[in-house]
């Protein structure tokens, strides 16, 4: 088996590289503690019922990028009927994938603390807000799945024809 090399860097010795699961875990905690700790710092009742606005918006970018991210993996392997990729667009993805996993861990985590808040207090407001915490951290998840399973179609398949070609040249240096 071969071990997949790292791209080289880039002229400032940084390198763009799949999302880790650990920043937006850590994502997750920060901003599920900074909910916490503002809900329970300012009085809640004070506060208007939570909106059903962000959970929509956050379960309609799940589901379009989870079709972009069908979409563009059929692109990629040229499958019949679709037209072919264009690269560019694809780095569009990647960038637009990055950044919806960490703001999805963030907007999950926030619902999150603010869910685990409202379980806790047992006034007439909280039990009302309940159904739209919960709503929202389950369309924060599902953002957060859809991105990465984006970013994850939009690499490129390795083919066995090119690493047969690559340890060719490599066993013999100085021939082209």
């Amino acid at each position: 088996m071969t071990q997949a090399k790292s791209p080289p860097p880039g002229p400032d010795g940084s390198r763009m590289g799949p999302t880790r699961i650990s920043t937006l875990v850590v994502a997750a905690l920060a901003a599920a503690a900074v909910a916490w700790l503002l809900i329970s710092t300012f009085y809640y009742s004070g506060i208007p019922h939570l909106p059903w606005l962000p959970v929509v918006t956050l379960a309609a970018l799940a589901v379009l990028e989870a079709y972009a991210a069908v979409n563009t993996r059929g692109r990629i392997d040229r499958k019949p009927g679709r037209d072919p990729v264009n690269p560019l667009l694809v780095a569009r993805f990647v960038v637009l994938a990055k950044a919806s996993a960490l703001a999805g861990s963030i907007f999950a985590g926030f619902y999150a603390g603010l869910s685990g808040w409202l379980l806790v207090e047992t006034t007439r407001a909280a039990t009302g807000d309940r159904p739209a915490a919960g709503g929202g951290l389950l369309a924060s998840l599902a953002l957060v799945g859809a991105a990465l399973w984006l970013e994850r179609s939009c690499r490129v398949p390795e083919r066995p024809d090119d690493e047969h070609e690559q340890d060719q040249r490599e066993s013999r240096p100085g021939q082209r």
